[in-house]
């Protein structure tokens, strides 16, 4: 019986240890906001493991009235695709790298020589950020297209507390498979 005991306790005492030397996955809860001349028109947002990417495409399909008698033509899909990468992560500060491919209307109106409206051309942008330093809990800017029409991406992130409950959860699995065996 003490051989049953003395086994239990080393084994639970092993799974507790290996359960502690396991790196903490760091987790950060983000939020991007998608700013055209100032104006909020979508949100991407996300909890990601640092080392991970997330890749989300939003879709929005816009049809216009063109021509001399005014009549609803074709349609564009402005889609826009963000890929969201935290690189480090502490209490102070995140980093994430982004990457991002949009396609969006062109704001100049235009016309045909005898004055009939033609539809906004779609107008495609990449950009990459491979480091934005985000403040824990502050917002963070950057710019994609300073004018006509200008694009801001607005981020905002910080470190979960996934990482600690997940660790949390091991330690008590180790120590409750040790108390099972006795």
């Amino acid at each position: 019986m003490w051989k049953t005991s003395i086994a239990a306790v080393l084994i639970g005492t092993s799974m507790l240890a290996q359960a502690q030397q396991r790196p903490q996955q760091q987790v950060v809860q983000w939020q991007l906001q998608v700013l055209l001349n100032g104006q909020q028109i979508d949100t991407f947002d996300g909890t990601t493991t640092v080392g991970q990417a997330r890749t989300d495409t939003h879709h929005k399909v816009v049809q216009h009235n063109v021509g001399c008698k005014d009549q609803p033509a074709g349609s564009i899909d402005l889609a826009r695709t963000l890929t969201v990468s935290p690189l480090q992560a502490d209490s102070n500060e995140v980093t994430l790298s982004i990457e991002a491919q949009e396609t969006f209307e062109d704001s100049a109106a235009r016309q045909t020589d005898t004055g009939c409206k033609l539809p906004p051309q779609p107008r495609q942008v990449s950009a990459s950020h491979p480091g934005l330093k985000v403040a824990a809990g502050q917002w963070a800017s950057w710019t994609i297209v300073d004018k006509d029409p200008a694009l801001v991406y607005r981020v905002r992130a910080n470190l979960t507390n996934g990482a600690n409950a997940a660790s949390a959860t091991n330690a008590a699995s180790a120590a409750s498979a040790a108390s099972a065996v006795n």
